[in-house]
């Protein structure tokens, strides 16, 4: 039988990817309980109760421990520091008061990515989010395309900049429905070209999640940039709660294309949760329909990772003109095809949004200080 020794130890692997350091050196584990029949019971500890990386110390502290021998089964609980253990945790960390992390009170963190440009991904994030927001969530849209940043316009917030609270963190702009809207759109001249390498792109996307207020939010979804490259690594390594949602047109070439985006997820450890095939036919006025990208890719693509196909979206001309007008479709047109089917696609993120549970189980074998503003790098 393992010790109590041995359980400490295996939980040093633990680590907090906000503070970057182990949870026994953060003094996050609160009880280990080592019984006769090789059950573990382990509390943590967490700085705040909606905590959105409760998930990744459920997991880790399960494996870590289970791995041990003469583990047969692990129960992992959670409780919240008290002010004054937050207070001692800051002092240890060398600051006067431990951050709560800009995302300590976003429960669910979406990327929304394509393996290609020119599919609508940057569309379907604007309209996802209206509809969710008319949904009654709260709402926050990260532009993660650094390079092709278009959701202050998608959300008819361009040419403006964001203010700053007390804690000398940016707000993010406010749009429709009340949905908070971060870019580098906000800090650049109105369409300017943004030609940064791989480090300027890591230390922005950084700032985004960790010097701007979301406040609480049930969904901040992150619109990245298409392909494999540096801003997905990068997101990936500061969100490993974070799940992927893939956009990709009926064409079998975008859906093999997209599936690379998938595979890219599954190195990083990362979730896909779904997908939405977008310009899904298009339907004349007379009631003829064309399939002008092909069919069935986005089926075939969620058929390939064995995850839903949330939403087929048709071509509209009201999808693009209300692109380009700055409110979204859901909330300018309702009842046209692709608004409906965009709103049933959130309806879809809802219903896959993970229910918290106060304790997690590992399954039993069979047998048993900060700028006033962007600190831009500058090119």
């Amino acid at each position: 039988m393992p010790t109590r020794d041995d359980v400490q130890q295996a939980l040093r692997s633990v680590i907090d990817p906000e503070l970057r350091r182990d949870i026994v050196e953060l003094e996050m584990v609160r009880s280990i309980d080592v019984h006769a029949n090789g059950v573990v019971d382990v509390t943590v500890s967490l700085t705040t109760p909606g905590c959105p990386i409760r998930s990744h110390f459920q997991t880790a502290v399960a494996q870590q421990v289970g791995e041990l021998d003469g583990v047969s089964h692990v129960n992992v609980s959670f409780d919240v520091l008290s002010d004054s253990e937050k207070a001692a945790l800051g002092r240890k960390l060398g600051r006067n008061g431990l951050p709560e992390g800009a995302l300590a009170q976003v429960r669910n963190v979406v990327c929304v990515g394509s393996g290609k440009g020119g599919v609508g991904k940057s569309s379907v994030t604007a309209n996802l989010a209206a509809a969710l927001a008319a949904d009654g969530k709260r709402v926050g849209v990260l532009d993660a395309d650094v390079w092709g940043y278009s959701q202050p316009r998608m959300l008819g917030v361009s040419g403006q900049r964001p203010n700053v609270n007390d804690q000398r963190k940016l707000l993010p702009i406010e749009s429709h429905d009340g949905i908070g809207v971060m870019s580098i759109g906000f800090f650049v001249e109105l369409d300017a070209a943004v030609v940064w390498r791989g480090p300027m792109l890591h230390k922005v996307l950084q700032q985004f999640l960790e010097d701007v207020d979301w406040g609480e939010l049930d969904y901040l979804l992150v619109d990245l940039p298409p392909g494999t490259g540096d801003v997905s690594m990068t997101l990936a390594q500061l969100l490993p709660q974070a799940r992927f949602l893939l956009v990709t047109t009926p064409q079998p070439l975008a859906q093999k294309v997209a599936s690379r985006s998938a595979e890219m997820a599954a190195k990083l450890n990362l979730e896909v949760c779904g997908v939405i095939e977008n310009m899904s036919g298009f339907v004349t006025p007379s009631g003829e329909r064309f399939q002008i990208f092909g069919e069935g890719g986005g089926q075939l693509l969620a058929q390939e990772l064995n995850v839903p196909l949330l939403a087929k979206v048709p071509l509209t001309m009201a999808l693009r003109e209300q692109s380009d007008s700055g409110v979204p479709l859901v909330l300018s047109d309702p009842e046209d095809a692709a608004a409906q089917a965009l709103r049933h696609g959130a309806r879809g993120l809802i219903a896959l949004s993970p229910v918290e549970l106060p304790v997690m189980q590992m399954p039993a074998p069979a047998a048993a200080p900060k700028p006033v503003g962007m600190s831009l790098p500058m090119a």
